[in-house]
C-alpha cells in the first residue's frame, strides 16, 4: 500500500477528527489523492494509525466542502471540479474579496499593513523554492489579513464557508508555469493599494487577481482534459 498521508501522533492538541480532515484535505489539494479516486476507509484509518470512525466524519465534512462526493452503493470519491464549480466559485469570491479589500483600505490597522508586508517577503523563497504548501499557507494568510481588516463579520463568515472550495482550486493552478511570479506581483498590488488607503486602487486591484487566477486554472483543465482525450483515443487505438 502506498502511503499517502502521515501518521498522527496521539498527544495532538486538537481534536483527532480535524486533525484527519486536514491530512486527507492536503493530500486532495496537493494532487496526491486525484480526481475520482475512491476514499477507502480502512485504508485511510490504517495509513493515519487511527479508527475508521474520524476518517468517516472527516468524509462527510468534505462532502459539505464539495471536495468529496459520496455515490450510492459505492462509497467516497475525491470530487471532481467542473468548469461551472469553477465559474461559480470565482463569481462568488470575486464579489465577497473586492468587497472586503475595499472596506480594508478604509479600516485596515498599521500592524496589519506590516503583517502583510511580511508575508509578501516571505514568498520570493518560497516560490524560488516550489514549496507549494507553504505559497497556500502564506496565500491563505494574506487575505485573511484582508478579511480580518475588512470589520465585517459576517463578510469573513461567508468567505470562510468558501475556504476550502478555495483552498482546492487554488491549489491546481499555482504549478501553472508563470502563475506564481504573477501572484507574488499582484499581491504587491494589492499590499500597495490598501497600505495607501485606496479604496478604488484596492478593488481593481483585488479583482485583477481573481480574474487572473480563474483564467489560469481554466487553463489548467483545459489542457488536462485534452490529456485525457488523448490517453483515451491512444487507448483506444491499441
Amino acid at each position: 500500500m502506498v502511503q499517502h498521508l502521515k501518521q498522527i501522533p496521539l498527544d495532538s492538541y486538537r481534536p483527532l477528527r480535524d486533525v484527519v480532515v486536514d491530512n486527507i484535505r492536503q493530500a486532495i489539494i496537493s494532487g496526491q489523492f486525484p480526481a475520482g479516486m475512491r476514499l477507502m476507509e480502512l485504508q485511510l484509518a490504517e495509513e493515519m494509525g487511527v479508527s475508521r470512525t474520524p476518517v468517516r466524519e472527516a468524509i462527510r465534512k468534505m462532502e459539505l466542502e464539495g471536495l468529496v462526493v459520496m455515490i450510492p452503493r459505492r462509497g467516497a470519491y475525491v470530487a471532481d471540479i467542473s468548469i461551472k464549480d469553477i465559474n461559480e466559485v470565482y463569481e462568488i469570491r470575486t464579489a465577497l474579496d473586492v468587497l472586503a479589500a475595499g472596506l480594508a483600505a478604509e479600516r485596515i490597522g498599521d500592524d496589519e499593513i506590516r503583517e502583510m508586508k511580511t508575508l509578501l517577503d516571505a514568498d520570493k523563497p518560497l516560490v524560488a523554492a516550489k514549496d507549494y504548501p507553504r505559497i497556500i499557507e502564506n496565500d491563505t494568510a494574506f487575505h485573511d489579513i484582508i478579511y480580518k481588516a475588512s470589520r465585517n463579520r459576517r463578510c469573513m463568515n461567508i468567505i470562510s464557508n468558501l475556504r476550502e472550495q478555495i483552498t482546492a482550486i487554488r491549489g491546481r493552478s499555482m504549478p501553472y508555469p508563470g502563475r506564481l511570479d504573477d501572484m507574488i506581483r499582484e499581491h504587491q498590488a494589492i499590499y500597495d493599494a490598501i497600505a495607501q488607503r485606496s479604496v478604488d486602487k484596492a478593488q481593481k486591484a483585488v479583482r485583477t487577481h481573481m480574474e487572473n487566477a480563474e483564467r489560469t486554472l481554466l487553463k489548467v483543465i483545459e489542457a488536462q482534459e485534452k490529456e485525457k482525450e488523448a490517453a483515451e483515443k491512444k487507448e483506444g487505438n491499441a
